[in-house]
Parts: C-alpha cells; structure tokens; sequence
C-alpha cells in the first residue's frame, strides 16, 4: 500500500518538508538523510521503512500515520519542549545542518541514550515501576489512545506483561476490544499473538470470538511474520493463511546447484537442526534482521539516485552492534552480509523447512552445535561448487572460534576458490558487478570508521577543554545532547520479535568487583584527581585513534595497555562500594570497557596467529571501546565536580 505524503509533514527529526521514511517503532516520519542516521543504529533502536517503495500491511501503516499526526514525537523530545532547553543551548536539529556530526549526534542522543524523553522519579524498585507501568498499558489498550500506550512503552512497560490478577496480557485486552492499531503497536514491541491466558485463549480466539475477523487474520500474520518475510525475500509470495497454509518452502531454481547434492550442506542442515529451540529462535531472528538490511540497501539505492548522500552515508554494509546480544552472536550476524546470493538463500531456505518441522512438534535432538559452526559449514559448503555458480565465495567475518572451527580441508578449498577468482579468465558482467559492489561496500566501511574517528576525537578535545575549565569554574555546562544526571543503563524502545530490549552495560571481567563486606561509601576523589587521571586516558586514547588513521595495527595492543594502566588507575581513586548508583554504572562502563578494548585489540595479532580477521570490523569495535571509555571517564569528572562543589 502506498502512501500519499502530504505537504503538512515534516521530518521529526531535523523538520525537513516531505519525508519519505517511518521509524515504525518510533511512531514518526523521517527524511533521507535522518534515515541514514537510523538505518546505522540499528533495527533495535529503529525500524525503519520506505513510505512508497516498500509494500506496507494497511493497519502498520494506519498506526504509524496516527501516532505522527497525535504528536508521538514530543515522547522523544519531552525536554526539548521546556523553555529551558532553549536557555540551556539545546535545539533539535535543522534542515541546513550537516547529516555528520549535527543530526547524527542529535539522532542518537534521542533515540540510543533518550536524553529528551519523560523521565519517572527514581524509586529503589526499578521491577515495581515497570510492573505499575504494565498495568497501566495493560488498561490503555482497551482505548484508541496510541500515544498514550507508546508513552508507556517507552518508560518501560512490557509488551508481553501478563496480569497476575486478569490472567492475560494487554494483546488479549486489544485483541478482545477490537483495538486493531493497538493490537499493531503491542507487535511491534514484540507482543506474541499465540500467547494463551489463564483460559487457555489466545488473542486470535479472542478477535475471531467479538467478531473482529480482519483483527483476527492479521494476528495470524504477525504470529508468522518472520517466517512469511524470508519466504517473500525469496520468492515475492506469502503463504494463505486463511486457508489453513502457514509456510512457503521455496526452492532452488537450479537443480545443478541444489545443495541436497552436497554432503557439506547435509551436515550443516542436520547441525540446524540439533539446535535448542532458543538457539534456532535467535538464529532465525537474525536471519530476518538481515533480509530487511539487505532489503531497505535496495530500496535506498534506487530511491537516493546515486545523490551526494549515497556517497556520503551510503549502504548499511553488515548488521550494526546490538549491546542486548553476545560478542559471539554479533559476529555471527556480521557474518551474515558475507553470503553470496546462493549461500544465503540456501541458508533461508533451510530455516524454512526447519521452522515448518518445529512449528509441527517434531522433536529436536539435544545441540552440540552452536550458530557460528553452522554459519561457518554453510558459507564454507560453496568452496567445491564454486566452478558451477557466477558468485564469487567471501571469508567469514573473523570469530573468536575461528581458528578452532577451521579444518585443513576448508583452507585448502578457500585457497582454491581463491585461485580460481584470480584467473585470467574472461570477466562477466555480472561478475563485475559483483566486484564493483564489493568495493563500494569496502569504501564505505572506511569512510564510516574514519567519521567515527573524527567524531571520537572531537568529543575528546570538548572533554579536555572542559577539564581545564573546571579548576576556574563552580559547575561544568553539558553538551547539547549529554544527560549525565540520568544513568547510563537505559531502557531501549526498540523492538524486535523478543520485545523491547535494553542497552546494557558490558560485564566482563573487567567489572567493577561488589565488596558485599564494604558499607557504601559517599566520599568521592578531588576533582583535581579525577581531571589528572581522565587528562591521561583521553592522551593515550589519542595516540590510539592515531594508529587506527594511521593503519599501524601493531600499536594496538601497546595502546590498549596504557589505556587499561590509566583506567586501573583512576578506578582506584574511588570508593571499592560508590554510594551513588549512577558513580558505580559510569565505573563498570570505564573498566569493562577497558577489559572488552584489550580483548579487541588482541585480535590483531600476526596473520599466521588469526589468519581470517577482518581488520576493518576490529578497529570498529576498538574505536567504540575507545568512545565507551572517553564518555565513561567525562562523566566521572561531571559528577565529582558537581558533587565536590555542593
């Protein structure tokens, strides 16, 4: 269904005229260039969809245009409307402002760190607030007020709440009041329409028994979204469900190619399928989330035209960071951008069929296996048939597994599909376009990495600048999108299929230990001291980001060192147990940040040591630890200063 824009709308983030673009968990419409800034945070903070390019189910449609038009965007910019924001220097972002460092920045304050929104008074219970939260969504429901349930939403009311007393969860509600729009937002927050309450009903009976049938069969639709998405990427259909047929199972068009010929594909078929329930579940969940990269990648390059914001912004190249998942299981969706054609769609192929087996209730064999195994056999399965299809094979993103998982025989194959791609043999076009893509896919990459070095480095000279202000000052004045008064462990509103998901802090090793013996401590270090530790990190994180620019990898794992010396250091001047709950979360960011920048770092070590790593991913990540670690150390500073000064 397409969507007639009308010249009224603006994007909500930079107010730009005619937007082309929603963020459906977000309720809003965004322009070009503030989709870019979207698309790279990823689909747990925005989803994002094409107005006119992309097909649309009517009722998602009809609630995102309803919340835009009820004003859905003051949840995300609540602050932002106070008069005092304009005294303070706060403003939202403007058409004529630069999409990098201007609207990115204020994109992501808004949406990563909710720096704007609505914040409830702080209580020792965090599970009490959520659960009143959840009440009071579970009772919205029954309404046609969306922004009401969306407001709700994002201080942290859970999709999926089931009541202790009703005995069912706000989809039932919906679902029982004939609430389609809200039925559609409660998906969109990964509410499961299969979910039975204390009867034993699920919202689908409830839909079909009040007599709302539409309701009814587009519930069955969310249920099978998932699998209905990667059949409709295959093949351009979806299963009828309303005559009893839930799956499409497609096939390869070329029997010479079908992977039911080789022993490597069967192994690694049998491998998907000894995987738990819950591995296969967030297998496939990446799965989906990689078809809608690759997906909106089309769609953006056909409607941007080969504009100067292609250039500048371009594709998605893999699957951005999601903090909610494990190092193992990000890369593992990294890896997925490194499908060819025919890998990905056998891989797609093979979750079908497995899916339509468990959704059945044939029984799963206990997993010995885990998802980087079965990516790894399957990107490897081409190597030997290689000769018989146009696309070129691509080496995984490197793992931590990596050098275990590697056979002799996967190498040798590797090196030969390697051979063969070096021949001197005649150049299809379709070959060439292949290679043109992969280039431009690779310039992308490094000219995203070098404006997140430009932006870390320019984050760092405020920081310092601020340091040395703050001996002659009484108070240090925020940036415009820092929220240094609210905690760092945020609730994010995005949604996948498992619901709203928050961004952690990272808890690794490197975390700051509980003394449970130490009673809490409200003395915090000088200021002076805090500034003479932070002065050190931010001067080694320089000469860090300066071996990335400069490509001298070896100087990394030096430079992680210092780095962690210096973090160990400032650490130590605090209390073993802050009182203050907001000086322990920006402590356990500072020190696991630490602990997870050398851990990166030492993934450059020589080529015959980790022959497969991906050079570019990991100077990412280190940079993000980078960037984690100047934040955690500024904020520091900000609250001894303020504390130190009352």
């Amino acid at each position: 269904m397409a969507k007639r824009l009308r010249s009224s709308e603006l994007c909500a983030d930079c107010s730009a005229q005619d937007p082309c673009w929603a963020s459906i968990n977000r309720g809003i419409l965004i322009c070009d260039e503030c989709c870019s800034v979207h698309r790279s945070l990823g689909r747990h903070i925005s989803q994002v969809r094409h107005l006119k390019h992309t097909p649309w189910p009517p009722t998602l449609l009809q609630m995102v245009e309803t919340l835009y038009n009820n004003g859905a965007n003051s949840i995300w910019e609540h602050s932002l409307l106070d008069p005092a924001s304009v005294m303070s220097g706060r403003r939202k972002a403007n058409p004529q402002d630069k999409v990098h460092p201007n609207k990115a920045e204020f994109i992501r304050a808004k949406y990563q760190m909710l720096a704007f929104v609505h914040r409830l008074p702080c209580r020792e219970d965090d599970s009490v607030t959520a659960k009143d939260l959840s009440k009071q969504l579970h009772s919205s429901v029954r309404t046609g007020n969306l922004e009401t349930c969306l407001r709700l939403l994002s201080l942290g009311a859970q999709a999926n709440f089931f009541h202790p007393e009703k005995g069912n969860t706000p989809l039932h509600v919906a679902a029982k009041a004939g609430q389609t729009l809200q039925a559609e937002l409660l998906a969109v927050y990964g509410a499961d329409p299969g979910t039975q309450d204390s009867n034993g009903k699920t919202p689908v009976d409830y839909a079909r028994q009040g007599g709302h049938h539409e309701l009814a069969e587009r519930l069955v639709e969310i249920q099978y979204e998932l699998t209905d998405r990667l059949a409709f990427y295959l093949c351009g259909r979806k299963p009828e469900h309303k005559n009893g047929q839930h799956f499409v199972i497609p096939q390869m068009a070329d029997r010479r190619l079908s992977l039911d010929l080789s022993e490597l594909a069967k192994a690694a078929k049998k491998k998907l399928q000894s995987l738990s329930n819950h591995l296969f579940e967030e297998l496939a969940m990446d799965v989906y989330d990689e078809v809608d990269r690759r997906e909106t990648d089309a769609v953006w390059l056909a409607t941007q035209n080969h504009s100067t914001l292609v250039t500048e912004t371009t594709v998605v190249p893999f699957l951005p960071v999601n903090p909610e998942y494990s190092s193992t299981r990000n890369q593992g969706r990294q890896k997925l951008a490194r499908f060819n054609a025919h890998e990905f769609a056998t891989l797609v192929i093979d979750i079908l069929s497995d899916a339509k087996r468990r959704q059945q209730g044939n029984p799963v064999s206990g997993s010995k296996e885990n998802v980087e195994l079965i990516l790894k056999s399957i990107s490897n399965q081409h190597s030997s048939e290689s000769q018989d299809n146009d696309q070129p094979d691509y080496d995984s993103v490197a793992s931590d597994e990596d050098t275990d998982l590697e056979t002799n025989a996967a190498k040798s194959n590797r090196q030969k599909s390697l051979d063969s791609d070096l021949s001197d043999g005649p150049v299809t076009a379709q070959e060439y376009m292949q290679v043109k893509n992969a280039l431009v896919a690779s310039e992308v990459k490094i000219q995203q990495l070098m404006k997140v070095n430009i932006n870390l480095s320019d984050e760092l000279r405020v920081m310092q600048k601020k340091a040395s202000k703050l001996e002659k000052q009484s108070s240090v004045s925020e940036s415009d999108y820092d929220n240094p008064t609210a905690p760092l462990e945020l609730e994010e509103t995005g949604s996948g299929r498992k619901g709203r998901q928050r961004s952690i802090i990272w808890q690794g090793e490197g975390s700051i230990p509980e003394d449970t013996d130490t009673a809490p401590s409200s003395s915090l270090p000088s200021t002076e001291d805090v500034i003479r530790k932070t002065e050190q990190i931010t001067k080694n994180i320089q000469e860090l980001l300066r071996a990335a620019q400069e490509n001298k990898h070896d100087s990394y794992i030096p430079c992680s060192e210092r780095i962690h010396v210096a973090v160990t250091e400032m650490a130590a001047l605090f209390p073993k147990k802050p009182k203050s709950e907001l000086v322990r979360t920006s402590l356990r960011l500072l020190t696991s940040s630490a602990y997870r920048l050398q851990s990166e770092c030492k993934k450059t070590l020589p080529v015959e040591t980790c022959p497969t790593t991906d050079i570019q991913l990991v100077t990412q990540q280190v940079i993000q630890c980078a960037y984690d670690i100047a934040k955690a150390a500024k904020q520091l500073v900000t609250i001894t200063t303020k504390e130190n000064n009352n």
